[in-house]
């Protein structure tokens, strides 16, 4: 009765790969030559907003957490002072 059992309980796969790593991006506001963030610059800002109009994640724009928060803030006053949109209909 003894049989051939995986402690994990797993079958290994036959042909397996190894899993696929994308190499993270460096963060677009931080080292030298990094643009400040800025609720008036609403060029800069546009390209962290969806079609929509939507604040887009920071796992899509590699945006480190703390830029990401300072980036929300700024985007937020923009709309507030009528210099960015709340939505796109």
């Amino acid at each position: 009765m003894s049989e051939d059992v995986n402690p994990a309980g797993r079958r290994a796969a036959v042909g397996a790969r190894r899993p696929f790593y994308r190499r993270r991006k460096s963060c677009p506001f931080s080292g030298p030559g990094a643009p400040v963030i800025d609720y008036k610059d609403v060029r800069l800002l546009a390209r962290f907003l969806s079609e929509r109009g939507k604040i887009v994640p920071s796992r899509i724009t590699a945006v480190s957490a703390k830029k990401q928060r300072l980036l929300a803030q700024a985007i937020k006053r923009a709309r507030f002072l009528a210099l960015l949109p709340y939505i796109v209909a």
